[in-house]
Order: structure tokens, then C-alpha cells, then sequence
């Protein structure tokens, strides 16, 4: 028995010392470093990436590829035993999880985040998250921006950090913007290197917003795509947020709730909170659409710099706990999702609609919103509201976090697009899309739009006027011959395909001016014009 004693005082010795054996000074992260008072370049992530890749055994690193600047995009992937390939991770049976930080150079916490877990992972209490997933961190996507650091960038961060970089890229893009014409170097490689390559069932993209001030330590939301299939989102909002809301507040002290604003104009207490819209242009949104798990991470700006960094780490630290436990359900249900949307087309192709453009309305259910509370005064005869520093809890509040279709469109078995679409078919094969170019000629009965108008905004967006098509569907037969292209929709992309390729999409090719050239070389200011896209329904 007292051999017993001292053998357990001695493991626990063990245990205690090897919980305070501090860090060496090269696995610090900058804010760490600095008393949280600046944030890292990009040189010191890279030299954090190679300090924890000299002493971890566990860790593949490569690049999603080149910024404009030159800067190469570092991908960690760790797995035990260690990966280095997406063959081998298929061959693990493991599912990939991919989180990402820094899309918006001024919102930090996510790169100083995954940095730290990075970290615990490889070399500290978090190994067990490796038993039963693969994860993949990219911490500093907008690698270029990052570096433009300046003071007073973001003046509601109260200069937390003093220093922090610009939103857009070199470009001039907002890579949060750029999921469909995908124009961003960091796009092109985030599709191509990780989503396609490494195939993950789920994408956390983790910011930190100027918004609402809320209550919560941070806010959430799932993807938002009701042209896709609704089992992955059901998952995401009905069992993995519900149970890492409860588990961030038990482990790390930290309030979590739905991600929406809300407008003072309404009054207060608010009784309604509307969230950010479904647009696939927001890389977490197209998850959806790729039959994939996507989740938003915002912390609050208002907070303190460790405090969003801790919330931001609880929550991402929480995810990969639920997907660690979770994680072949959740690629299981995202599979299923995939081939119910291939055999929805097999089967409903010119029998059922989808949605092609969408308005936000309430969910069924309102819910209890924690903010922060207001004080009401009259000025000049106005009622206005002045923000106290009590947080209070309001029942009954609406949340605007669901889309309903205002325009539908016919499913289709597939499109054909004549040989000088050429353009069009390489930037969906980007995206993933399998195309087929006909070696011989094929006869399709289905439906033309002919296209009556095409309006442009008025001012830029991203770099284009969006447009907007009005028209209508004529049924027709066409025969396409050798060198056209031919699109199956029996494939696991067919909702974003479809959402791409309809003229009347509210994100699709059309908005983002891919047609324009076309139409108005054909005339489209003076007579209707037929788009070169064609839905057929049945072959002949």
C-alpha cells in the first residue's frame, strides 16, 4: 500500500510539474510578449510555425498558396500520427476540421488564437484533440494586409492593440466578399489548396466585429444557405452550438449567443436582432452549398484584447472538444447531405424549384438576449438612448436569422454552355465544378431565359456594378455539338452550381458582371436577349 502512495505522489509530481513547465521564449505569441499590446506580423507567425514544428513530431506544414505581395500562406496540419498528404487523411477515416484567422487583417484575434492552440495541441494539454480528427489551422490568411499596421484603425477597439492592419488585401479586395468571382490570390488558394484539396467537413472563420454591443463574450452563426441541403446546418444549430454554448461558459467563463444587430430606432428594450445575409460570397455561407459544416466566430470589439482572446479561444477550443467527440456523425451527415443532393436531381430534375433569391425573416422560436442596457432621455424634444455598463437579459426577442425565397427557379438535370463560354467553365471548375467538354453532339430539351433587362448598380461593389437580370424561361430543344461544354448536376456541387449558373441568383455569375461582355455585345440595351446558359431537363 505505501508503495502504492508513493507511486501515486510521484505521477502526480510528474503531472504538476510538467503543467508548469513554462514555455521557451520562441513558443510565445507577440500579444503574450507585449502584455497584449501588439499583435504578430507576419514574420513572427512564421517563426512561431517553425519554433513549434522543430519540437513537434505531429505537424505537416504547407501553403495554400502566393499573396499579390509574394507572401507565402502558411496551412498547419496536425494528426497523430502525422499526415502528410490528403490521401492519408482520407485513409485515416479521421474527419478534417479547418479554422481560419486573420481574413480581415484588423480583426487579430483568430491568428493570435490559433497560434495558442496551435500550441496546446502539438506541445500541451490538448493532444487528445488529435485521437480522433485532423486539424487544419491557417492563422494568417490575409498574410499581406496584416503588416500595414497604423494606429486608430479600428477606433472602438479602444487601441487593443495600439496597432493593427488594413481589411482588404493587396488587391483591394475583402476576401470575405470574394467566395463566388473568387478574384483574390487568397481565395483561389483557400478553394483550391484546402477546401478541394483537403476535402475539411467543417470551416470556422473567426473575426471580431464593430457591431452591436451584446452581452456575450462572443457571438455565432451556422451557414446560411436555403438553396442547399438543411442537414448540415440542422446539425450545427440544433446540437453542436447548443451544446458548446454550455460547455465555453462551464470551462472558460464565457457567454456565447447568436450573432445579429439590432437598431435603436425600434427602441428598447429591442425586440428583434438581424443577422448578416445568406450570400454565398461569405466563405462560410458557401459551405453550405458545398454540403459542409461552416461557422462564424465574432468577438466583440468593445472588449479588451486578452478578453476577446480568451472568448475566441474557448470557443474554437470548444469546437474541436464537440468535433473530437462528434466528428464522424457530422461527416456522416454532411455525406448523406451530398448524395441526397445528387439524388434530388436524379430524381425531381424539372419537377421541384429551389430558391434563387431570398429576404431574412424570424425564426419560429425567440430567445433570451443578453446586451447591454440603455438609459432613455429626451434632447430637443427626441427620445434618445445612452449605453450604461449593466448587462441585462431580455426575453422574447425575434432573431432574423432565416431565409425565405422570393424568387424560385426550376431544378434542372443539368446546363450546357457553347465553346466560347469557355471562361465560365474554367472558373466553375475552380470552384470544384466537374464539366465535361462534348466529344460528340448532344439534342437537350429544356427551357432558355431570355433575358429582358439587365440592370447595374449604380456603385461599386468589390470592383463591380452588380447586376441584376429580369426575363423569363421559353421552353426549347437545342443540339450542342463537339467542343461545348456539358454540365451533369448529378454531382456533389449541383446546389452551388445551380445557384452559380442561374440567371436570376442574388449571388450568382450573372451578379458578379461574368455575362456582361456577352450581353452587350449581343445588344441587351435594345432588344431581349437570350442567355448562353442552357437547363435542360432531359437528353435526347
Amino acid at each position: 500500500m505505501k508503495s502504492f502512495l508513493r507511486l501515486v505522489v510521484f505521477l502526480l509530481s510528474l503531472q504538476l510539474t510538467a503543467q508548469n513547465t513554462p514555455w521557451s521564449e520562441d513558443l510565445m505569441t507577440t500579444p503574450e510578449k507585449s502584455n497584449y499590446q501588439k499583435t504578430s506580423t507576419y514574420a513572427d507567425v512564421m517563426d512561431f510555425i517553425k519554433a513549434i514544428q522543430a519540437k513537434s513530431s505531429l505537424m505537416h506544414l504547407e501553403f495554400m498558396g502566393k499573396s499579390m505581395e509574394g507572401k507565402e500562406i502558411p496551412v498547419v496540419v496536425m494528426a497523430n500520427p502525422k499526415i502528410n498528404s490528403p490521401q492519408e487523411a482520407k485513409d485515416s477515416g479521421k474527419p478534417v476540421i479547418y479554422v481560419q484567422g486573420n481574413i480581415h487583417s484588423g480583426e487579430v484575434e483568430g491568428k493570435e488564437v490559433l497560434q495558442q492552440l496551435m500550441r496546446d495541441i502539438l506541445l500541451g494539454d490538448k493532444k487528445h484533440l488529435l485521437d480522433n480528427q485532423i486539424i487544419i489551422f491557417a492563422p494568417i490568411y490575409n498574410t499581406d494586409s496584416n503588416d500595414k499596421m497604423e494606429k486608430g484603425r479600428r477606433p472602438s477597439q479602444e487601441d487593443s492593440p495600439v496597432e493593427v492592419g488594413i481589411r482588404a488585401n493587396s488587391q483591394g479586395f475583402d476576401l470575405n466578399r470574394d467566395g463566388v468571382k473568387m478574384e483574390a490570390f487568397e481565395t483561389e488558394g483557400l478553394v483550391q489548396n484546402v477546401i478541394l484539396k483537403w476535402d475539411p467537413e467543417m470551416l470556422v472563420d473567426l473575426h471580431t466585429t464593430n457591431g452591436t454591443w451584446h452581452g456575450y463574450g462572443v457571438t455565432y452563426a451556422p451557414s446560411y444557405h436555403y438553396a442547399g441541403q438543411k442537414a448540415p446546418y440542422d446539425f450545427t444549430w440544433n446540437t453542436m452550438l447548443p451544446s458548446i454554448v454550455k460547455s465555453i461558459d462551464e470551462n472558460y467563463g464565457v457567454k456565447l449567443g447568436p450573432y445579429g444587430g439590432y437598431s435603436l430606432r425600434q427602441g428598447w428594450p429591442t425586440k428583434a436582432i438581424y443577422t448578416y445575409n445568406h450570400h454565398p460570397r461569405y466563405i462560410v455561407n458557401q459551405m453550405g452549398l458545398r454540403n459542409k459544416v461552416g461557422i462564424l466566430s465574432e468577438a466583440f470589439a468593445h472588449d479588451r484584447f486578452y478578453k476577446r482572446m480568451n472568448g475566441t479561444y474557448g470557443f474554437v477550443a470548444e469546437i474541436l472538444e464537440f468535433t473530437h467527440n462528434n466528428g464522424r456523425e457530422m461527416a456522416e451527415i454532411n455525406a448523406k447531405a451530398t448524395q441526397d443532393a445528387i439524388d434530388n436531381v436524379k430524381q425531381n430534375a424539372g419537377k421541384v424549384k429551389k430558391g434563387v433569391r431570398f429576404k431574412m425573416v424570424p425564426l419560429d422560436d425567440t430567445f433570451t438576449l443578453r446586451a447591454y442596457d440603455y438609459i432613455a432621455y429626451n434632447k430637443e424634444g427626441k427620445q434618445r438612448y445612452s449605453r450604461s455598463g449593466k448587462i441585462i437579459e431580455i426575453p422574447n426577442v425575434q432573431n432574423h436569422s432565416k431565409f425565405e425565397a422570393e424568387v424560385e427557379s426550376t431544378l434542372p438535370r443539368g446546363y450546357f454552355l457553347p465553346k466560347s463560354m469557355k471562361h465560365i467553365v474554367d472558373h466553375l471548375r475552380k470552384q470544384g465544378v466537374m464539366v465535361t467538354e462534348l466529344k460528340v453532339s448532344k439534342r437537350a430539351v429544356g427551357e432558355e431565359f431570355i433575358m429582358s433587362d439587365l440592370s447595374l448598380s449604380k456603385r461599386k461593389f468589390e470592383g463591380h456594378f452588380m447586376a441584376n437580370a429580369k426575363g423569363e424561361f421559353v421552353a426549347k430543344t437545342k443540339k450542342f455539338k463537339k467542343g461545348d461544354y456539358w454540365i451533369d448536376m448529378a454531382q456533389p456541387l449541383s446546389n452551388l452550381i445551380f445557384y452559380m449558373l442561374e440567371p436570376q441568383s442574388d449571388d450568382g455569375l450573372v451578379t458578379w458582371n461574368f455575362f456582361d461582355d456577352y450581353f452587350n455585345e449581343k445588344g441587351i440595351e435594345k432588344k431581349p436577349v437570350a442567355y448562353p446558359v442552357f437547363k435542360y431537363y432531359k437528353l435526347r
